[in-house]
């Protein structure tokens, strides 16, 4: 059975959704003002992935992922910009769509914007202040937080003991410093909607509540999000959501952990902050990145874990990628042979997608999904040494590509994989073991020429695509992988 760790009861829970067989679940997406980050690259593919597994084990999964559209950093950057505030949206939704096409994420379900749900925002803002858990004051409207009683189960904090913080607006006229702000009143320039209590805009918090009510309704089975965003924002959203319906809002709560840069924490002020672009345009990186490639280095780690982002990173995916391709190149020759490598492999495949789904059933750890087709495919490389059928290989690459499609992975051909590293920027030898050789021989000659400088240059390329050589003194010249 699958077992998600919920920070709601802070424990591995069993996943049993509302209704058997189908799963809804809503992600809190980006504000789009700038590009998007790393951070922002990691949230994405984390639940992504977790669609993904869902969909793999039978589930229809209904996934909500908004985009805050309108926010005092959309407004601030158009003034900064000068220009129109819903030309800085429409710019960054574009930029969002374009990096996540990079990363090989498609579309949520539904991606609701706040600004289309002005309409359902009010109605449960009207709820609120009509079940007074909730106070005007000059056109703005607050929600009290010492009117629900369990504030503070999500982040595990005691109202008493809490003081206003970052993203927490500090305001004489609260009657509690942690209440916050479900509508805010315009001020001249900003945009604006009509309301019960004047001309506004709705709050950060109560946005997610509404779209996520609207899409999945009163109660639903997952929600997710970055650790950043257990408090305040999804400790807020629980309290509104509760307090208005008087049901569970969400009943599982999963975040994703934190993303340093060569371990120290990701900062624009430490000036190791990088936007998604960034990673795919920089050329100073030492491994020319795909979307394949960051893919596999996120999901080498588990989601609930501190990321490290560093260049040896990206260098092993690149490394393990291509060894996977290699594989899958040579399991597609065909051969007649039968016997007992062809009855092991069969085994090895069977242990192999038995302990990979156990792996995703336990709270969808990735890094241990990962190292079981790491093991698959040291034993098919192993197993092709003493021939294998081509039926046998068929198996193997199906299998490959059938758990590989959980996380995003393995779903090209050999060809398009060097097509596509090629186009990144990157060097790669496209021609398999024949192009090893005929790199090997030129080397030779050169060295039989005393032409020492290309013959270190093309050690040094082989070497790049991780091929070690040896030179024997018989005059032979081995290599490996």
């Amino acid at each position: 059975m699958l077992k998600v760790f919920n920070t709601l009861t802070g424990r591995k829970d069993s996943f049993e959704p509302l209704v058997p067989g189908q799963v809804r679940m809503y992600v809190c997406g980006v504000t789009v003002y700038d590009d998007c980050h790393l951070g922002h690259a990691r949230s994405a593919l984390v639940f992504e992935t977790i669609r993904r597994y869902l969909q793999h084990s039978g589930f229809v999964v209904t996934f909500v992922k908004n985009f805050t559209d309108v926010d005092d950093k959309i407004i601030n950057r158009a003034n900064e910009l000068k220009i129109p505030w819903q030309t800085v949206t429409a710019r960054y939704i574009d930029a969002y769509y374009r990096d996540m096409d990079r990363l090989g994420i498609p579309p949520a379900t539904v991606e609701p914007k706040a600004t289309e749900h002005i309409a359902e925002i009010i109605a449960l803002i009207q709820a609120l202040v009509t079940k007074g858990v909730a106070y005007q004051v000059n056109g703005d409207v607050y929600f009290q937080v010492e009117r629900y009683g369990t504030y503070g189960r999500l982040s595990k904090r005691k109202l008493e003991d809490m003081q206003a913080g970052a993203r927490v607006e500090v305001d004489e006229r609260k009657r509690h410093p942690m209440d916050f702000a479900l509508w805010k009143s315009s001020k001249p320039g900003e945009p604006s909607w009509d309301s019960p209590w004047g001309p506004g805009r709705p709050g950060w918090h109560i946005e997610c509540s509404a779209m996520a009510m609207k899409h999945l309704g009163e109660t639903f089975d997952i929600h997710g999000g970055g650790m950043d965003l257990i408090f305040p924002h999804h400790e807020n959203e629980i309290a509104q959501s509760c307090a208005a319906t008087g049901k569970e809002f969400a009943r599982y709560w999963l975040h994703n952990g934190f993303v340093q840069i060569n371990q120290e924490k990701m900062s624009k002020s430490l000036g190791n902050f990088f936007t998604i672009r960034e990673i795919f345009e920089k050329s100073e990186w030492p491994e020319e990145i795909t979307g394949e490639i960051l893919r596999y280095f996120l999901l080498t780690n588990h989601y609930r874990s501190p990321l490290d982002f560093s260049d040896q990173g990206l260098k092993e995916a690149k490394y393990a990628l291509d060894g996977f391709y290699d594989l899958f190149n040579r399991l597609k020759e065909t051969a007649k042979t039968e016997g007992p490598a062809n009855e092991k492999l069969t085994t090895v495949i069977e242990r192999t997608r038995f302990a990979f789904e156990q792996a995703m059933d336990d709270d969808f750890n990735t890094p241990a999904a990962v190292a079981e087709l790491q093991g698959l495919r040291s034993e098919a490389n192993k197993l092709l040494e003493t021939s294998l059928s081509t039926k046998a290989r068929e198996q193997a690459r199906q299998t490959f590509r059938l758990l590989g499609s959980v996380m995003g992975l393995f779903q090209l051909e050999k060809w398009q994989f060097k097509k596509i590293m090629a186009e990144s920027g990157a060097h790669v030898i496209t021609g398999g073991d024949a192009e090893i050789e005929r790199l090997i021989a030129e080397r030779n000659e050169a060295r039989s020429k005393k032409d020492f400088a290309k013959a270190d240059a093309i050690r040094k390329e082989l070497a790049s695509q991780d091929i070690i050589i040896e030179d024997r003194p018989d005059g032979t010249t081995r290599w490996k992988r």
